[in-house]
């Protein structure tokens, strides 16, 4: 891993991203498809969507986002070879130093409570489980 390297979403990269979602098991909801999210994200905000490169492959992506107010992790994906070798918490840490040089105090994100290996990674860098309750509503 000593050639990983993170850095922004390049439009080059979306077919590979597209892939790694979709091989690696991304939320396939309609609100989630990945081409519709790539060019949402980068529509408004390029530099919090990071993907991590080794060897010329994408092998890892973060998608965040600060309001002003709170920072967000919306979404991390880590090819399955490449998994438990420090990515996640690369792209993570690497986020996180972005939202910190935006003034960001505090940073959530959404699990769902069956993935026990997401949750076991996010307790590992420190993040706590929250007693709230989360809602959504689709708009489409």
């Amino acid at each position: 891993m000593n050639d990983l390297r993170i850095r922004p979403f390049e439009d080059a990269d979306e077919p590979a991203v597209i892939a790694l979602w979709t091989e690696e098991g991304a939320d396939n909801a309609p609100h989630n498809d990945a081409a519709t999210a790539i060019r949402k994200k980068i529509a408004v905000d390029r530099e919090q969507f990071l993907v991590a490169v080794t060897a010329g492959t994408v092998v890892g992506t973060v998608m965040g986002g600060y309001d002003g107010h709170r920072g967000w992790v919306y979404a991390v994906q880590v090819a399955r070879a490449r998994r438990r070798q420090g990515i996640a918490s690369a792209l993570l840490r690497h986020l996180e130093g972005l939202l910190v040089a935006r003034g960001c105090l505090k940073v959530n994100l959404q699990v769902r409570a069956a993935n026990a290996g997401a949750v076991a990674l996010y307790k590992g860098l420190g993040y706590e489980v929250e007693e709230r309750v989360s809602m959504g509503k689709r708009l489409y």
